[in-house]
């Protein structure tokens, strides 16, 4: 019984079935790796980055949409509020570096998309 037990082990380990499935596998992982050489997989992939760059770069508008409304709201609330004109632009100066900085988080993207 152990002698057929491991006599069955060696025809499966040593079959052909097993031989041809890494054949094929090794077949379709060259082709694939060719593939990646090839001149249409190298223009679709520099097109994506440049799309992904460029839906990125959306970002940059809203930042520059928040600017304009912080400093509008300035505006509207020293013209309300004349006596409480400094403590709103300090207000103001916060609320342009939070929106700059999302800004420019939204550049550094669109540039790690395309250098990356």
């Amino acid at each position: 019984m152990v002698e057929l037990l491991s006599s069955k082990q060696k025809v499966i380990g040593s079959s052909p079935i097993r031989g041809s499935f890494i054949l094929e596998f090794r077949i379709k992982f060259y082709s694939i790796f060719n593939l990646m050489k090839s001149v249409f997989f190298l223009s679709l992939t520099g097109s994506a980055k440049l799309i992904g760059a460029g839906l990125a770069t959306i970002g940059v508008v809203g930042a520059g949409a928040g600017i304009g409304i912080v400093f509008a709201a300035l505006i509207l609330g020293s013209a309300r509020n004349p006596v409480r004109e400094p403590r709103l632009f300090q207000l103001t100066l916060l609320g342009f570096a939070l929106c700059e900085a999302m800004g420019l988080l939204a550049i550094m993207m669109a540039f790690l998309i395309l250098y990356a």
